[in-house]
């Protein structure tokens, strides 16, 4: 991390401006005074990815108002938005049993799809004092923020499930499972559903409405912002606050292929059922470096002025 700041700072140009100076060579004021507005980013993913990411809440987008040159009102603002579509070909397991493909024909293929509608939402407010007089500023403050998050999981399978005695199209555990180098697994394949009575004991997701997930919490903090250039700063902080998590019961709906009585001897079709979760909520009082709405990780960020 050493490194990578001053990697930064050479970039901005401190090596040219001196430490003590409160103007730089063309007058211009160094510090925030009264009525300035800052914005902040999180720098280190600036210097790890050379992208700013407005999806994940750990890139909050963080601003002040300086009501006077030792003191800012902060906020935070989170509004993320993911649509995201995955799809994958598997054979198709019709056109496999009924039909003779002669070399080097390509096998008949159909498409699972795996989509997952996320959105975040987070806000916070507060307020910070300043201490110093040179480019290295001490500040000091508290601040409240909420976060809501909520996500949606919807599969399609090309291969549709048939009950059908003479030629019946199961869950297949591997062919039907889903996965994606973003996301990771899909778990979309429930080896030990809780329906009665499903054939082979397995079942496959249709949608998954993960628990809504709402966050509030209190902090107070210190850190420092070391000034490089007029108006535009690197800073750290670490804090320790109260905040509680409480999350929603998970919905899934899942389809199975069963019978309609203990026996098994009944005609089997295929059908939905679906199942709700757990839900769980946490208090906690711990320390933290990062704003509430960025969660514990490493905190440098870049603050603009003007």
């Amino acid at each position: 991390m050493k490194k990578k700041l001053l990697i930064l700072l050479s970039v901005l140009g401190i090596n040219g401006i001196k430490a003590q100076d409160l103007t730089s060579k063309d007058g211009e004021l160094i510090l925030p005074q009264a009525k300035n507005w800052s914005i902040g980013l999180d720098a280190t993913k600036l210097i790890k990815n050379a992208n700013v990411d407005f999806i994940s809440s750990s890139q909050a987008i963080t601003g002040k108002y300086f009501k006077d040159a030792k003191t800012a009102y902060r906020f935070g603002l989170l509004i993320g938005l993911n649509n995201w579509t995955n799809k994958q070909m598997v054979i198709d397991r019709v056109a496999a049993t009924n039909s003779v493909i002669a070399y080097p024909a390509a096998k008949a293929m159909k498409e699972n799809e795996w989509k997952r509608f996320a959105t975040a939402v987070g806000l916070s407010a507060g307020f910070e004092k300043r201490r110093g007089t040179g480019r290295l500023q001490g500040l000091y403050g508290v601040e409240f923020a909420f976060y809501l998050s909520s996500s949606t999981d919807k599969f399609s399978y090309g291969n549709a499930l048939n009950a059908s005695s003479l030629s019946p199209i199961l869950v297949d555990k591997t062919a039907d499972a889903m996965s994606s180098a973003a996301l990771g697994r899909a778990n979309n394949i429930d080896s030990v559903p809780a329906i009665q009575n499903a054939l082979s004991n397995s079942a496959r997701v249709l949608e998954r409405k993960n628990g809504m997930a709402f966050s509030i919490g209190a902090r107070t903090f210190i850190g420092a912002e070391y000034f490089v250039l007029p108006k535009m700063s690197v800073g750290c902080e670490f804090g320790w606050g109260l905040g509680y998590t409480r999350t929603g019961r998970s919905e899934t709906t899942l389809e199975s292929i069963g019978s309609g009585n203990t026996s098994g001897n009944a005609l089997q079709s295929v059908k939905r059922t679906t199942i709700d979760g757990g839900a769980s909520s946490n208090l906690r009082l711990d320390t933290d470096n990062s704003s509430i709405l960025g969660g514990i990780s490493t905190s440098l960020r870049l603050n603009l002025y003007f």
